[in-house]
């Protein structure tokens, strides 16, 4: 990618005011991206690819994140394949597998916006977005690492991420090494093999399926926007969203899970007392 010169810069300013000015909206209303260079602890060489991964399709300009998010999602998948491959010698492919992709999920990228202040920069037309984005740092409070899938996330604020990385790879002429270095702090705090958390789905079957007890999903979210858990015909969890069918899932296998763990332990507590007395 050639040099951007002064005159395009010019012009891409004025497309931007034009098209500002066309909705009624001043330049002013456009996020200045001094700041976030800063944040990244990297400088541009190329401005434009700053410009652009800050710069949502829902603006209309012509142009957009997109290109540089395809991008800084596989350079992502590679860092982290690179990284764990060395940190891990002894995991086999599958648990590399699921590892990295609790880093480079949406929610995970998602936190690292919004702990970082990425997403005042965006420049975007989603009148949602602000709201969304609010509720979202408000949900991720209660679990400070992952929710795995309890909450509702913004996709916009992971593909930031991915966009900005793929243009600093653009930028430094595809090193990934320099990437990583800038980023690397950036998505702390990295999940690691101890503090890898079992979806909450797969974490019920598996301890049912210990106890040889049945598991069943009621589907709710057309009439209520939820779901009921019965476990051996049993109603041990519940769990809504009205937003995403996915996350009300989810939500009913947590709270499934959180109930028939504390059944077990009460079970297996009376049982070891009748033993005790028996003996």
């Amino acid at each position: 990618m050639t040099a951007i010169t002064i005159e395009t810069l010019k012009e891409q300013q004025q497309i931007i005011q034009q098209q500002s000015e066309s909705a009624g909206e001043s330049t002013q209303s456009l996020p200045s991206l001094d700041e976030v260079e800063q944040i990244l602890g990297y400088e541009f060489n190329n401005k434009r690819l700053l410009e652009e991964a800050f710069t949502h399709a829902s603006l209309g300009l012509g142009f957009s994140n997109e290109r540089l998010e395809y991008v800084g999602d596989s350079v992502l998948n590679l860092l982290f394949t690179k990284q764990q491959f060395f940190e891990y010698p002894d995991l086999p492919p599958g648990a590399l597998t699921r590892l990295r992709a609790a880093n480079v999920d949406t929610e995970k990228l998602a936190r690292a916006t919004v702990k970082h202040g990425l997403h005042r920069y965006l420049r975007h037309k989603k009148p949602l977005l602000k709201e969304q984005i609010r509720q979202f740092s408000e949900e991720i409070q209660r679990y400070p690492l992952h929710s795995n899938g309890l909450v509702d996330v913004p996709k916009a604020l992971a593909d930031l991420v991915e966009s900005t990385i793929g243009a600093v790879f653009i930028d430094t002429n595809c090193s990934i090494d320099v990437v990583w270095k800038v980023f690397k702090d950036l998505l702390e705090p990295i999940i690691r093999r101890e503090t890898l958390k079992i979806h909450p789905v797969t974490q019920l079957y598996e301890v049912c399926q210990k106890r040889n007890l049945k598991v069943k999903f009621v589907d709710l979210w057309k009439e209520s926007t939820g779901f009921d858990v019965f476990v051996d015909d049993q109603l041990v969890g519940r769990g809504k969203c009205s937003l995403k069918k996915e996350i009300a899932h989810n939500r009913a296998a947590k709270d499934a899970l959180d109930n028939i763990l504390r059944i077990l332990d009460e079970k297996d507590t009376n049982i070891n007392i009748v033993e005790e007395r028996n003996v």
